[in-house]
C-alpha cells in the first residue's frame, strides 16, 4: 500500500520528513509521496531516510492554483499535485522562489487583517512556527497560543477558511501553468480532491476535468478523506472517459488533523500499482 498525499514541517504539517517517513514505513506501507505545498525543501531528507527504511520515496508538491473563470471565491483555489520520479532542474526551483514571494505578500495581508479585527498577531510569530512555507494553520496556531480559539481548526474556520473577515486569495498561477510547469520539470501532475470543486455538481466537474486533461493534466485524486464510495465511483470513471491516472492518498498533516490518518484515504487504501502507472505516465 502507497500514500501519495502527505504534508511535514516544512508546510503546514507538523512531522519532519524524517519522522513522516518512519511512521509509514512502521505502518507498512511500501510506497510514500510528500507533497508539501508550493516547495520540495523536505523530500531529500525524506528519500534519505526512505532509503533507510527500505520504503520507495516519491519526491512531490502540490501548488495552489487560482481558476480566473471561477466567480465564486470559495471555490476559486483548486491544487494540483506534482510527483517526481527524479530530482526536477534548477528551472523549477527558481519559479518555486517566484510564488515563495506571493505567499509571504499574502500572509503579510492577513496578518494586517487580524490585527484590523482585533487579534493580537504579527508574521513573524507564524513564521517562527514554520521551516519554511508560512500557511493558515500556523496563524491558527498563533491565535490558539494567544488563548482567541480553543483550535487551530476552530481558527481556522472562523478568521480564515475562504470567504472568512482575515482570509486573503494568494496570487496564485493559473492550473495552466502549474500543470506545465510540472511536465516541464519531467513530473505527472494530478488534480487533488475534485469533490471541494464544483460545489459536489456531476456536470461542473466533468467540464472542469475536460478542460484540465486538455491543458495535460495526467492524473486525478480518487481516493481521498473527503471523497465518501459514490465520489470515488463518480472520479474512477471520469478518470477513465478522460485518459488520466487514478491517485490517492490521506493528507496527512500531522497533529494538526488528528482526523487524517496515515496511509488512510477515506478509508480506503492506495495499492502499489497505482504508483506503477505514475511511474509509467513518467516515462521511468
Amino acid at each position: 500500500m502507497v500514500d501519495l498525499h502527505t504534508h511535514s514541517s516544512f508546510s503546514d504539517g507538523t512531522d519532519s520528513p524524517a519522522e513522516l517517513v518512519r511512521k509509514a514505513a512502521a505502518l507498512g506501507l511500501e510506497g510514500l509521496a510528500l507533497t508539501d505545498h508550493d516547495t520540495l525543501e523536505g523530500v531529500e531528507e525524506a528519500a534519505a531516510e526512505g532509503g533507510r527504511q527500505g520504503l520507495f520515496f516519491l519526491r512531490g508538491i502540490e501548488l495552489s492554483a487560482r481558476r480566473e473563470d471561477e466567480p465564486d471565491e470559495l471555490r476559486r483555489t483548486l491544487h494540483i499535485l506534482g510527483y517526481f520520479f527524479s530530482p526536477p532542474g534548477p528551472g523549477f526551483a527558481e519559479w518555486l522562489g517566484t510564488l515563495a514571494a506571493m505567499r509571504r505578500r499574502r500572509n503579510e495581508a492577513m496578518a494586517e487583517r487580524l490585527r484590523r479585527l482585533g487579534y493580537d498577531v504579527k508574521l513573524e510569530e507564524a513564521e517562527a512556527l514554520a521551516r519554511r512555507i508560512v500557511a493558515r494553520p500556523h496563524f491558527g496556531e498563533v491565535l490558539v497560543r494567544k488563548g482567541y480559539f480553543p483550535t487551530v481548526r476552530a481558527a481556522i474556520d472562523a478568521l480564515l477558511a475562504e470567504g472568512c473577515p482575515a482570509y486573503v486569495e494568494k496570487e496564485d498561477p493559473s492550473p495552466a501553468e502549474c500543470i506545465r510547469r510540472i511536465r516541464d520539470a519531467g513530473g505527472v501532475a494530478s488534480l487533488a480532491h475534485p469533490r471541494r470543486l464544483c460545489n459536489g455538481d456531476p456536470g461542473a466537474e466533468e467540464q472542469l476535468l475536460r478542460s484540465l486533461a486538455g491543458a495535460g493534466l495526467q492524473a486525478v485524486e480518487v481516493w481521498h478523506p473527503d471523497h465518501d464510495g459514490r465520489a470515488v465511483s463518480r472520479y474512477f470513471q471520469l478518470s477513465r472517459k478522460f485518459g488520466l491516472a487514478a491517485t490517492g492518498g490521506s493528507d496527512y498533516h500531522g497533529g494538526r488533523t488528528p482526523d487524517l490518518r496515515l496511509g488512510d484515504a477515506g478509508g480506503a487504501r492506495v495499492k502499489m500499482s497505482v504508483l506503477d502507472e505514475l511511474r509509467r505516465r513518467a516515462g521511468h
